[in-house]
């Protein structure tokens, strides 16, 4: 799995969203910016040049791989429940598709709070809500809950995206803007579908018959072939100040 590659097309897809909140902001050349979870780098590569920007994550390798994409911003090894950096250190701190992946949520933000300046931005980008997953025609309902399955598995929480600004409200972060991602139709060219496709592959591994999942597979060429595949989850965003 090239799993830059995957972060980066999840990026476009909050692309629009992104320069929207840190419009907002005016996010400039001063504004020290931490990412918790920066993964290969997908997002801090694309941040305004010469901006302060701090990266976090707990996989040594994807970091690695993140000094290649970023190498401007300085990265730490490290746990979004722990966050080793002092109190007020940042005016912005985010994630993205992160917080479903997070043992405790709502400690990470907590921390995220914690070293964001007086007056600064928490804000979580993407967080699906996978209970709501809606699959057209029926018979892809199976494949949904294979993947909703998967997720949690993993470890994730699957419907986390639904409770996103109730863990704001409960971490004591202002909400400024809240909702889901509008704009969020992924990439459904050849090369989007089959990267879905490896991800959905790499979870079902072990847990589903490999002839069923190329059977679905061939049925979804089919389906989006005719027009007549539908699938949506709604991910949601929270952007809040402390």
């Amino acid at each position: 799995m090239d799993w830059h590659t995957r972060y980066t097309q999840q990026a476009g897809w909050t692309r629009d969203l992104r320069v929207y909140i840190f419009s907002k902001i005016k996010l400039s050349r001063m504004t020290p910016v931490l990412e918790v979870g920066c993964g290969t780098g997908a997002i801090l590569s694309g941040l305004p040049p010469r901006t302060p920007i701090h990266g976090l994550d707990l996989d040594p390798a994807a970091l690695s791989e993140c000094k290649v994409h970023a190498p401007a911003a300085s990265l730490t090894q490290g746990n979004a429940l722990r966050l080793p950096y002092s109190s007020a250190s940042f005016e912005v701190v985010y994630c993205h598709f992160l917080l479903l992946w997070v043992g405790d949520p709502l400690q990470a933000l907590l921390e995220m709070k914690r070293v964001a300046r007086p007056g600064g931005q928490v804000i979580a980008f993407a967080e699906p809500d996978y209970s709501r997953r809606v699959d057209k025609p029926d018979e892809f309902i199976q494949l949904g809950k294979w993947q909703t399955e998967s997720l949690i598995k993993q470890g994730a929480d699957p419907s986390l995206g639904a409770n996103l600004a109730e863990l704001f409200f409960q971490a004591g972060i202002k909400i400024v803007e809240t909702g889901t991602i509008q704009n969020l139709s992924g990439d459904t060219s050849p090369a989007g579908w089959e990267m879905e496709w490896a991800v959905a592959e790499a979870d079902l591994a072990g847990s589903v018959p490999d002839a069923d999942i190329q059977r679905m597979k061939l049925l979804d060429q089919i389906a989006r072939a005719q027009g007549k595949r539908v699938l949506s989850v709604p991910t949601h965003f929270a952007w809040g100040s402390v």
